[in-house]
């Protein structure tokens, strides 16, 4: 065991480099209908609590508590102010807490005490207080209870809890320090609490908690169950350092406490450690950092959910491990219990222990057996049993995940919520989906099937990446939706989004067991929403063969002029399938010079008569060993001759542009600028042809270039030197000749496009008596990007190598040969203005 925690915790970081599935579809904040509730001057909207029988959302914020409607959250019922009194955030200030922050009331509990009273708790300025809220009023009783043991004293504390039957069990610290753990059940017939001792509880940071109602059909007559969820400083591997352990704990709801041992403390208190790990890569996720319980009347037992990650979280990675309850109750119930050893008068080592067990077992629920042997009640236990749990909390065997290895293994992402539903598919099949969010404010939407696991959406809930605090999942059918609580608001959504999905192939291929294909309305429909019918499409295993719709391919078409420069778009959303460009039926090889393929584009550059044509742009998704294409675009290039005009002496020149999907030049303004020490600004020049786009967020240098332009020159012949880029307003050039920065003139020319974005061109001349090395590079806020080229002197006798070079080098890009021309007009011109 302990080998194996030692390579816990020491991450293995030459594993594969793919972790996980890839999220088949991301949805921006923008792509998907989302409802948003925020208001002004309020933060911490991190406690939910969903009365579905009403269809009200509650909201615990920083100092108030907010009824909203859980149909559409925007629709605000009702409010109350639950502030600290300056009496009491003076007395915190001076206990050296924040004014502005700490010394506030933090609503952190939100239980259904019944029909019409909530039961809550806040921070209130470290001094934690309870109160009950009248629901048809919606005010605050005025009970002020002392929330110690039920509520942290600091809002950045961990906490958790949970109502049963009127009474409240909760999981936090018990002082100001929080250097006291509690888990408590607030009643007033029969209050509990653990033992305040290192191995009931060590340091814990608290996530979770819930009950287990007893199968009331059992044989046993057992009790209904509470169970704790945390993270806690190892006892049993101490000597390792603090190495953090996940843990469940489990209590009895009909626990009366010892009557001299244990007295009003828990006789039913228990712990075991949570396993998730990918043993074959050493692998050992030990923080965990939510749970969900799915209890489905489907479903043969409850099944735990929960996200984790690895102490020593260096790579980023995050796990799901789901447990049967099954597994949970034999190890408490079974299991074998650990026990302190005193080493070395000093040390303390947790073993096995191997000695007797009293009967009744320690730690048991009084069930059947307990009952025939005459222990009605926990205060009937004998001294020697629950003076043996008092000792022995903590069990040594552990549970273990469904198939011994986590459900999910994922890369570059840190989980942080976690809520299940289980769906039917249209064949029947049942399917737990599960939603988990991230700390970048988004939620993947995940399901296992035949022994795989399929991301099928990853939606950005929160447009600053923040982190989501909460997630409640409602459980309606026909009205399902999720609610995610931030530090600045709460997001409600659908819990799928099927009416994006537009085509048979694209609805299956989703692999969605809320959506399926409706061949009467060619429309993917939500399956919880609507009565399905037997001819509806839906594969879990992405075979869209079934898909025999028609889609209609619209074609736009394009008139370009000669030279000019193309952009096709085509926006793809999967992002397991890949893009494949088609020319008059034959595939493209966009790798040549004169293609660029970009995220949601292809351009072309120099168009030529060889261009005109169609252009498709298909999908092209693999699953298992079949390939799925669609057309997602269809472009026809057609190239229109610019008929030549003569121009007379008082007539304004004028551009004839051929109508096309980029004009030419772009819509915008241009300007001719000297950049140097002393170099005075220039008149506005003619533009060569470029393109726009509104797909660009980045900078973007444009051939041909440095590397690909002169490389030899005669001693002090001059040459020019070019470069051109496109970007935000902020780019500008910045050129370098051997390392130094060049103060004489360079040219630059600027054109602001009509999508925001700025077209820059510039150009320098120069002349050499030795080799030189020239660097171009383009700056902005959103990046810098440097060409670089070197130029060798040669004597006279290498023109003719020149010419060569010169020549083939012209082979090279003929492409750019029309872009060419068009700078040497601009040269012209300015040279004979005096600016070159």
């Amino acid at each position: 065991m302990a080998l194996s925690l030692c390579g816990a915790v020491s991450l293995f970081l030459g594993m594969a480099t793919a972790f996980g599935p890839v999220p088949r579809i991301t949805w921006e904040h923008k792509d998907v209908h989302l409802v948003h509730f925020q208001e002004p001057e309020t933060f911490n909207y991190s406690t939910l609590l969903l009365n579905e029988d009403k269809d009200v959302l509650y909201v615990g914020a920083r100092e108030v508590i907010f009824a909203l409607n859980a149909l559409n959250i925007t629709e605000k019922k009702h409010e109350v102010f639950w502030k600290v009194t300056e009496e009491k955030k003076t007395r915190c200030t001076e206990k050296g807490k924040s004014r502005q922050t700490e010394c506030l009331n933090y609503v952190r509990v939100l239980q259904q005490l019944n029909d019409t009273l909530l039961y809550v708790c806040g921070t209130n300025a470290f001094q934690p207080v309870c109160d009950h809220l009248n629901l048809p009023s919606f005010k605050l009783v005025g009970k002020n209870d002392d929330g110690k043991g039920r509520c942290p004293f600091d809002p950045a504390q961990s906490y958790t809890s949970v109502m049963v039957d009127g009474d409240l069990y909760s999981g936090t610290s018990y002082n100001f320090l929080g250097s006291e753990p509690i888990i408590s059940r607030n009643s007033l017939q029969n209050p509990l609490r653990t033992e305040y001792a290192i191995p009931w509880l060590n340091e814990p940071n608290f996530i979770f908690a819930d009950v287990i109602r007893a199968d009331p059909d059992s044989a046993d007559e057992d009790d209904d169950k509470v169970y704790f969820f945390f993270t806690e400083v190892s006892v049993e591997y101490e000597f390792l350092g603090k190495l953090m352990i996940p843990r469940i704990a489990r209590v009895c709801k009909g626990d009366q406490g010892g009557h001299r041992t244990l007295q009003k403390k828990w006789t039913s208190y228990l712990k075991a450690r949570l396993i998730c790990s990918v043993p074959d890569k050493n692998l050992f996720f030990n923080i965990v950092n939510d749970v969900f319980i799915l209890k489905s009347p489907t479903s043969k037992e409850p099944v735990i959910y929960g996200v984790f990650t690895p102490q020593l979280n260096n790579v980023g990675l995050s796990a799901v491990c789901a447990y049967n309850i099954s597994t949970v109750e034999d190890v408490f119930g079974k299991g074998k219990y650990m026990q302190s050893t005193t080493v070395e008068q000093s040390h303390t080592k947790w073993l096995r222990y191997n000695g007797e067990i009293p009967k009744p077992r320690p730690g048991a629920c009084i069930n059947k057996e307990a009952k025939a042997e005459n222990f009605r009640t926990t205060l009937n236990l004998p001294d020697k049993t629950l003076q043996f749990v008092k000792d022995h909390p903590l069990m040594d065997d552990s549970v273990t995940p469904i198939g011994d290895r986590p459900r999910l293994v994922k890369r570059d992402v840190k989980y942080t919520q976690i809520v299940v539903d289980q769906v039917q598919a249209l064949n029947g099949t049942l399917y737990d989906v599960m939603f988990i969010s991230t700390d970048q404010g988004a939620l993947h939407k995940a399901i296992s099937y035949e022994n795989g696991m399929h991301i099928i959406e990853e939606t950005q809930l929160f447009p600053n990446f923040e982190p989501i605090q909460t997630l409640l999942l409602s459980s309606k059918k026909g009205k399902q939706y999720l609610y995610a609580g931030s530090n600045t608001g709460v997001v409600q959504s659908s819990v799928a989004f099927c009416d994006k999905y537009s085509t048979c192939v694209d609805c299956v291929l989703a692999r969605d067991p809320y959506c399926a294909w409706n061949p009467h309305q060619s429309s993917c429909v939500n399956l919880q929403e609507t009565e399905n019918e037997r001819d509806w499409i839906q594969n879990i295993g992405g075979d869209a063969s079934l898909c025999t719709d028609k889609v209609r391919e619209h074609s736009l078409q394009h008139i370009f002029k000669h030279g000019s420069t193309a952009e096709l778009k085509c926006s793809q959303k999967s992002n397991l399938a890949q893009v494949v460009w088609k020319f008059k039926d034959d595939v493209l090889k966009v790798e040549s010079p004169k293609y660029r393929l970009l995220e949601k584009a292809l351009l072309i550059f120099n168009l030529s008569e060889g261009d005109s044509g169609v252009y498709q742009c298909l999908s092209e998704e693999k699953v298992k060993n079949q390939k799925f294409s669609q057309v997602l675009a269809k472009h026809v290039l057609e190239l229109k001759k610019i008929p030549h005009t003569t121009l007379s002496p008082t007539q304004p020149a004028t551009q004839t542009e051929a109508s096309s999907a980029i004009a030419f030049p772009p819509t915008g303004t241009s300007s001719l600028s000297c950049v140097g020490s002393d170099s005075p600004p220039s008149p506005t020049s003619p533009q060569p042809d470029v393109w726009s786009s509104t797909d660009f967020a980045t900078v973007m240098l444009m051939p041909p270039f440095l590397s690909d332009q002169i490389q030899h020159v005669n001693p002090h012949s001059t040459f020019l030197l070019f470069c051109q880029a496109m970007g935000p307003k902020d780019i500008h050039f910045a050129w370098e000749k051997n390392g130094q920065k060049v103060e004489a003139c360079v040219n630059q020319q600027t054109h602001d496009l009509a999508d925001g974005q700025v077209y820059l061109l510039s150009w320098m001349k120069d002349a050499l008596d030795q080799n030189s090395e020239y660097s171009c590079q383009v700056i902005s806020k959103a990046g810098n990007k440097t060409l670089t080229s070197y130029i060798t002197v040669e004597g006279s006798s290498y023109q003719d190598t020149w010419s060569k070079e010169l020549a083939s080098w012209r082979s090279i890009i003929s492409e750019h040969d029309k872009m060419m021309e068009r700078w040497k007009k601009t040269w012209e011109t300015c040279n004979k203005k005096g600016i070159v």
